[in-house]
């Protein structure tokens, strides 16, 4: 991208009409029986002064995606007032994000996940400087990826493995040693498309 990436391309990117995601988008033959009721969580798109976007490795005691890359974010707790909510406040205990030093921009589309959850993708941009601090309990490290390159189209491919006794698609979007995939590489993927007119 040539074009700075600034809070107005960044507003003007929410503005721009799109449809919800799914993991099963890509791959259609593949929904679980069941109809469930999908759990409202949020996650926050945090990007920083320098054009940054911060991520979570979680840790690898978790019973639930050991070791993944994520967004900081969770499911909406009967004291959250809505998914942003949700993402705020799981931002500050998860990497001691302040809520206070955000200016929250907007929302995407929701996107399903194959663990149940509708994920409301919060984007805000960070407006002071402040040192990233890991939950013990739940991230092993916090890092930063610069916006450029999950912006760019071409960092992304798509890959396939075995899951639950059947290929399932994937997207990619890989930096430095982390591998970025699956949900967060999708939302991910959605706003890079966003962000290209």
């Amino acid at each position: 991208m040539t074009r700075p990436i600034d809070a107005d391309a960044l507003r003007a990117a929410l503005s721009r009409p799109g449809d919800p995601s799914s993991d099963f988008d890509l791959n259609p033959g593949y929904r679980p029986a069941g109809g469930s009721k999908l759990r409202p969580a949020g996650v926050l798109v945090a990007i920083g002064g320098a054009g940054e976007v911060w991520l979570t490795k979680r840790s690898s005691a978790l019973k639930h995606h050991p070791g993944q890359i994520a967004f900081p974010g969770g499911k909406q707790d009967e004291g959250d007032a809505d998914p942003v909510s949700a993402a705020l406040r799981e931002a500050e205990e998860e990497i001691g994000l302040p809520r206070d030093g955000l200016e929250v921009l907007g929302t995407m589309p929701c996107h399903e996940t194959v663990t149940g959850f509708t994920v409301t993708p919060v984007l805000a941009q960070v407006r002071r400087a402040f040192s990233p601090v890991a939950e013990p309990g739940e991230v092993e490290e916090v890092f930063a990826v610069p916006l450029s390159h999950l912006a760019d189209p071409g960092n992304y491919t798509m890959q396939a493995r075995r899951w639950r006794g059947q290929w399932r698609n994937y997207l990619t979007v890989p930096w430095g040693p982390y591998y970025i995939w699956g949900a967060t590489a999708r939302i991910l993927r959605n706003l890079s498309d966003r962000l290209t007119p």
